[in-house]
């Protein structure tokens, strides 16, 4: 089953007790390095899990931990963000959780990368310096980026240049990557807006006439060289698991 109760790995610490989580899976055997999906600010919703299919398909065993599973969006929603503020809570110990899944997993190779999107690129940010790979999309940086980013993995991050709701995001990460001596490919994509790697509109219809106008935009032509940009990256850095 695609859904996966991860509560036996918060058990004993501070994350959600009912942890769940979305799982996509490779064709084949494996062994295949593994990949965990911080979502966007909707949760796990239609698009995320369309992403971590996209992953599966790349090769990746791929976990997306649910971080409203005690209570969904509007409960949760705020809660979580205040932990990405604080760069410490419930939700990372949940994205942990995920990580601590795939290392037991004997289909896993032992080799993670976390991937995040909007809201959960801030996490694949934030979370990095615990993964091997990392790749942000759109992602809020933290407010001290240059703090946050001190140890980080090899990132891959992408953003678009009419994103409103991240306006210079790209080059603050990567001034912060930069300093830290840390492998990077960070790309602002001139004709993309936030959220550029969806399918399809998400989030509450009563509000998408606001988020078109902080620029949240679908762009496949961008979108299509990120999904290179993160494979080729991911394949250097933790192997590639469709061979």
């Amino acid at each position: 089953m695609p859904e996966l109760d991860l509560s036996a790995f918060t058990a004993d610490n501070d994350g959600s007790p009912r942890l769940r989580a979305y799982v996509a899976r490779p064709e084949g055997a494996g062994p295949w390095p593994g990949v965990v999906v911080a979502h966007e600010a909707y949760g796990v919703d239609e698009q995320m899990r369309g992403h971590a299919d996209r992953l599966a398909e790349l090769g990746y065993l791929t976990i997306v931990p649910d971080l409203y599973s005690e209570g969904g969006l509007l409960r949760c929603v705020v809660r979580v963000m205040r932990a990405l503020s604080a760069g410490q809570g419930r939700a990372f110990t949940d994205i942990a959780a995920g990580r601590a899944w795939l290392l037991e997993r004997p289909e896993c190779t032992g080799r993670i990368g976390v991937v995040g999107f909007c809201m959960g690129g801030g996490f694949a940010i934030a979370t990095a310096p615990s993964f091997d790979a990392a790749a942000p999309h759109y992602g809020v940086t933290p407010y001290d980026v240059r703090a946050a980013v001190r140890g980080a993995c090899p990132t891959v991050a992408s953003y678009g240049a009419k994103d409103r709701m991240v306006p210079g995001g790209a080059a603050r990460l990567r001034a912060a990557l930069e300093e830290a001596g840390v492998v990077n490919d960070v790309k602002e994509y001139p004709d993309a807006g936030h959220s550029f790697m969806n399918t399809a509109p998400n989030g509450p219809r009563s509000l998408q006439l606001v988020l078109r106008a902080f620029g949240v935009s679908r762009d496949t032509e961008s979108a299509a060289d990120a999904w290179r940009r993160l494979d080729a990256f991911f394949t250097e850095h933790l192997g590639d698991g469709r061979t």
